[in-house]
C-alpha cells in the first residue's frame, strides 16, 4: 500500500474521530442547555403538584428514558404518591393508572423501589430482572429493562425519588446521565421546599382568614350559637382536609361524658348528639395537656378512644382543645379516612392556633350572651320595684282618698260611684300585683333564688334563722342540674343542723367565681358525733364527685361542724 493512503487514512479517521468529539460535545452541551432551562422552570414553579409534574418530565427528557416516575415517601416510608409519564393510554388501563392523576394505588416500595428508599443513593441497572433485589413487574405492567433511580433530597430528609427506566436509544444509562439526574434531583429538591413554604404560608392565611371570619360571626349580635359551631367544624374540615370533624364539650348533666355538639362530613348525622366517656378519649387527653394531639396511625394505639370510628374507618387524627379563661371548654376533633395522607405538626400548629382563636370568640359570646341575660333580670326586677314601689302606692293612695270622700258623701248616688271607683283601683292593684308575681315567675332559675328559697322553707325547723351571704354571679348560673344539687345539698345540710346540732348560730356562704362553685354551712353547735351513719354525707360526696368536685365535713376550729361543698364551673 502506498504510504500516502495510509496518511490519508489516518486523518480521515482522526477527522471522524473529532466529529464524532464534536458531536458529542454539542449533545452534551444540548442536554446541559436543557438541564439549566428546566431547572429554571422548575424553581420558578410555586405550585407542588405543578412541581412534580415538571420535574418527573424535564428527568425523562434529560435521561433520555422511555419511562419516568417520581415517588413521593410517606411519613411511615413507604410510597405515598406516585407520577409516571411515558406509559400509552392502553398500558395505563390495563394498570388502572391515569395520564393526568398520581396513582391513587400506588407502588408499595417493593423491590429495587424499596431498596433505594430504604438506602437513598443512586442505582444504575443495565437490567432490572438480573438484579437480586428485584421483586417483577405486576401482571399487565410493561416489560422494562435498564434502570436510573435517584433520590430526591428536601433540607435533611428523603421527599421522594425519581425513577427512569429503558432508554430511548436502548442502550444502559450512563454516568453521564446518572450526573445530569442528580444535579436535577439537587434543584427539585430546593423546588419542593419552596414549594412547600410558599404552600404553608398560603394555608396559614386561610386559617387566619378563617378565624376572623368566625369572631365576625360569633360576636355579631343576631349570630346564632349552633350555626356558628357548624361554621367552625366545616372550616377545620376545609383547610385541614380532613373527611370528618366533630365539636365536643363536657356534658351539662355529667361532666364525665362528652357530647358532639356539631359535626360534619361523613357520618355526620349520626355523630352529632353522641355522648361517650371522656376517658381515654383524645379529646380529653388534649383538654387535659391543653395543646394539640396528633395520632398517625390508629391502629398503633389500642388505648386511645376515637369516637369517630364509630361510624367512619378513620385512620389518622387530631384534636384540638378549645381553652378558656377558666380551663378547657371542650375540643375539636379531626380524622381522615386515606391511610397514607397524615396530619402533619404543620396541619396540627395552624389548626391549634385556629381553635385557639375560636375558643376566646365563643368566650366573648358566652360572656355577652351572660351579659344579656343579667341585664334581661335586672329589667324586670326594675319594672317590679318600679310597679310595686310607684304605681302601687300611689294607686293605694288614690283608693284611700276616694274611700274618705265616701264616708263623708251625703249623696247615695256619689257615694255608691266612689265605692266602685275604690273597688276598681283595689282590682287594678291586685292585677298589677300578679304582673308583678308573673315577671318573677317568668325569670330564669338562678342558684341565688334557689339558695334563699331553700333557707325560707327550712326557716321554721331551725333553731335560728342562718345567716347568709351569696357572693359571685349567682343570678346568671341557671344550669338545671347544678342548681338541684345545690338545693339537695343545702337541704341536707340544714336539716341535719336542725336534727342533731343543737345550735344557736348558723352560717350559709355560697360563692362562685370563674373556677368554682363552693357551698358552705357552719354552725356552733355540737359537731361530729359517734354515730357511723354516714348515709346522707355520702348522697351529698356523689353529687360532689359527678361535677369533678369535692366534699368535706368536719369539725370547726371555734366549735361546731362545718360543710364544704366545692366543683369546678365552665363560665
Amino acid at each position: 500500500m502506498d504510504p500516502g493512503d495510509d496518511q490519508r487514512l489516518s486523518v480521515e479517521l482522526l477527522m471522524s474521530q473529532l466529529v464524532e468529539q464534536a458531536s458529542l460535545i454539542m449533545t452534551a452541551q444540548e442536554r446541559l442547555g436543557s438541564l439549566l432551562t428546566a431547572n429554571r422552570s422548575i424553581v420558578q414553579e410555586l405550585s407542588l403538584p405543578a412541581v412534580l409534574r415538571r420535574i418527573v418530565d424535564t428527568a425523562r427528557d434529560v435521561a433520555r428514558a422511555r419511562y419516568a416516575a417520581l415517588g413521593v415517601i410517606g411519613a411511615d416510608g413507604s410510597l405515598e404518591q406516585f407520577l409516571h409519564v411515558g406509559l400509552d393510554e392502553d398500558a395505563m388501563r390495563a394498570i388502572g393508572a391515569s395520564s393526568s392523576e398520581p396513582c391513587h394505588d400506588p407502588p408499595r416500595g417493593r423491590g429495587v423501589l424499596g431498596a433505594l428508599i430504604q438506602d437513598p443513593k443512586p442505582i444504575r441497572l443495565t437490567r432490572i430482572a438480573d438484579d437480586p433485589r428485584s421483586s417483577g413487574f405486576p401482571e399487565d405492567h410493561p416489560q422494562m429493562t435498564t434502570f436510573l433511580g435517584v433520590p430526591i433530597r428536601s433540607r435533611d430528609a428523603v421527599f421522594g425519588n425519581l425513577y427512569l427506566t429503558d432508554r430511548t436509544d436502548g442502550g444502559p444509562f450512563t454516568a453521564e446521565d446518572e450526573e445530569l439526574v442528580l444535579a436535577l434531583a439537587a434543584t427539585a429538591g430546593i423546588a419542593i421546599e419552596n414549594a412547600r413554604l410558599y404552600e404553608e404560608s398560603r394555608r396559614r392565611q386561610e386559617w387566619l382568614r378563617a378565624s376572623g371570619e368566625i369572631s365576625r360571626q360569633l360576636l355579631h349580635p343576631e349570630a346564632e350559637y349552633a350555626e356558628t359551631l357548624h361554621r367552625i367544624v366545616t372550616s377545620v374540615k376545609r383547610l385541614a382536609a380532613a373527611d370528618v370533624v366533630t365539636l365536643v364539650r363536657p356534658t351539662a348533666d355529667d361532666p364525665s361524658q362528652l357530647e358532639v355538639l356539631a359535626a360534619t362530613g361523613a357520618a355526620e348525622r349520626e355523630l352529632v348528639g353522641l355522648r361517650y366517656p371522656r376517658v381515654d378519649s383524645i379529646a380529653w387527653q388534649a383538654m387535659q395537656e391543653g395543646r394539640g394531639v396528633r395520632i398517625e396511625a390508629l391502629d398503633q394505639k389500642p388505648g386511645v378512644y376515637l369516637h369517630l370510628s364509630r361510624y367512619v374507618p378513620v385512620s389518622q387524627a387530631m384534636a384540638l382543645p378549645l381553652r378558656g379563661e377558666t380551663g378547657p371548654r371542650g375540643a375539636i376533633v379531626a380524622g381522615r379516612i386515606m391511610p397514607h395522607a397524615t396530619f402533619t405538626e404543620a396541619d396540627l400548629d395552624m389548626a391549634e392556633t385556629f381553635a385557639g382563636q375560636a375558643a376566646i370568640a365563643l368566650e366573648l359570646s358566652d360572656a355577652r350572651a351572660n351579659q344579656q341575660r343579667l341585664g334581661v333580670l335586672e329589667d324586670r326586677d326594675r319594672i317590679a320595684s318600679d310597679l310595686h314601689d310607684h304605681v302601687i302606692q300611689r294607686l293605694f293612695a288614690a283608693g284611700l282618698s276616694l274611700q274618705g270622700l265616701a264616708s263623708t258623701a251625703n249623696d247615695e248616688v256619689l257615694e255608691q260611684r266612689l265605692t266602685r271607683t275604690v273597688d276598681e283601683l283595689d282590682e287594678t292593684i291586685r292585677q298589677i300585683r300578679t304582673t308583678i308575681f308573673a315577671l318573677q315567675e317568668d325569670s330564669p332559675k338562678s342558684l341565688r333564688g334557689t339558695a334563699l328559697e331553700v333557707v325560707d322553707q327550712l326557716g321554721r325547723l331551725l333553731p335560728v334563722r342562718p345567716d347568709v351571704q351569696l357572693v359571685g354571679p349567682l343570678d346568671i348560673m341557671s344550669d338545671d342540674v347544678i342548681i338541684g344539687d345545690v338545693a339537695a345539698v343545702l337541704r341536707e345540710s340544714l336539716t341535719n343542723v336542725a336534727k342533731h346540732a343543737q345550735a344557736t348560730r348558723i352560717r350559709v356562704r355560697v360563692q362562685a367565681d370563674g373556677q368554682r362553685l363552693t357551698l358552705t354551712v357552719t354552725d356552733n353547735g355540737v359537731g361530729l358525733g359517734q354515730s357511723t351513719r354516714r348515709s346522707g354525707l355520702a348522697n351529698l360526696n356523689r353529687r360532689a364527685e359527678r361535677h369533678g368536685g369535692e366534699f368535706d365535713v368536719r369539725n370547726a376550729p371555734e366549735g361546731g361542724l362545718r360543710l364544704q361543698w366545692s366543683i369546678p364551673l365552665d363560665l
